[in-house]
């Protein structure tokens, strides 16, 4: 399945850290996080999730951010 680049904030970095990652898109602003993280890193959002995104500037870029975890 195609995915696309979206960003996953980081927890307990003490200043905002942005993961990008591939995932795959369900339609509309729906996506799918991968089913893992790096074991370094603790995501805002439980990897292999569904995410609703938003488009942000982040870093002088528009880039797809993932703002909300759905049930």
């Amino acid at each position: 399945m195609p995915t696309e680049r979206i960003y996953v904030k980081l927890r307990d970095e003490g200043v905002d850290v942005w993961r990008p990652v591939d995932a795959q898109p369900e339609g509309s602003d729906i996506y799918l996080l991968p089913a893992h993280a790096p074991d370094d890193e603790a995501w805002r959002f439980v990897p292999g999730s569904r995410v609703r995104c938003e488009w942000r500037e982040l870093d002088h870029a528009r880039v797809l951010v993932a703002v909300e975890q759905l049930v």
